[in-house]
């Protein structure tokens, strides 16, 4: 049996990314890997109908000043493997925490040490706003209790949360395969105050935190900024990333209408990372 490796480049990143993996896992795909000009998808050859692939709305948008296009190839599944491991390489968030995966030799880690089972590599600390979320927690000399990481994907943020003093994390995504993943992720790293579960902001409805954490993009953002706000205890924090740092002003502004103030901003390349306090 053989994969397919779905390469798409785009002009535009956020939130199209997203949009692009929430429409491809429909059609088969399962794992992803989110790339400087776009993103990179794998599936099953038998498993999707390629006809559609034209038919995803990336391809088909007027917006101004969006560009996409794709090409497929063929991986020999035996392959697929040693693909993953040659391309996951491990992850140093200056010398405070060290990202690896379970084949790479610990004796590299330099600070705490996160074990991430590269099959969904998008959350693994590569992308720039995956760092900069880890960057802004150890910043914390008494990291909160109770923790939200929404959006979490492969859970390394609520690993983190965890590693660092957070006592219960509720940690949700809406994706099946991602909630799996980081149950697995958080049992290879000995974790056993995180709750993942599957599902939307409604999950979060009558619920209060120390922390929150949303790692989106920034459309997703806007409109849950409502429910971060009012599920924050007083004193409570939001950090919040998955966008550029062109899109800060903008969501200070939203922060502000929701009764919280600016603390800090966290720069990596374009991309930015933001911290609200309640």
């Amino acid at each position: 049996m053989e994969r397919i490796q779905l390469n798409v480049y785009l002009s535009v990143l956020a939130p199209w990314t997203d949009i692009l993996i929430a429409e491809l896992s429909e059609l088969g795909f399962d794992s992803f890997v989110e790339t400087e000009t776009g993103l990179e998808a794998y599936a099953n050859e038998t498993d999707i109908n390629q006809s559609e692939l034209s038919n995803l709305s990336v391809f088909n948008s007027s917006i101004e000043g969006l560009e996409a296009n794709y090409t497929v190839e063929k991986i020999p599944f035996q392959n697929w493997n040693a693909l993953w491991e040659a391309d996951f390489k491990p992850v140093f968030v200056e010398d405070k925490i060290t990202i690896i995966a379970p084949f790479h030799d610990s004796s590299i880690v330099v600070g705490l040490p996160i074990i991430i089972q590269p099959q969904m590599s998008f959350g693994t600390g590569h992308h720039q706003t995956t760092w900069m979320m880890t960057k802004a927690m150890m910043e914390f000399s008494d990291f909160p209790k109770r923790v939200l990481d929404m959006g979490t994907g492969t859970g390394v943020l609520a690993i983190l949360a965890e590693k660092i003093g957070a006592e219960s994390i509720l940690a949700i995504d809406i994706e099946p395969w991602s909630v799996e993943n980081t149950i697995e992720n958080a049992n290879r790293n000995k974790c056993n105050a995180i709750e993942a579960l599957c599902g939307d902001i409604d999950l979060v409805v009558g619920k209060e935190f120390d922390i929150v954490l949303a790692n989106i993009n920034k459309n997703v953002l806007k409109s849950q900024f409502s429910t971060y706000a009012s599920s924050l205890a007083s004193g409570g924090t939001l950090i919040i990333s998955g966008f550029f740092d062109t899109d800060v002003e903008e969501l200070k502004e939203v922060a502000s209408a929701n009764g919280l103030k600016f603390i800090k901003v966290f720069n990596k390349e374009t991309w930015a990372a933001v911290q609200f306090e309640k």
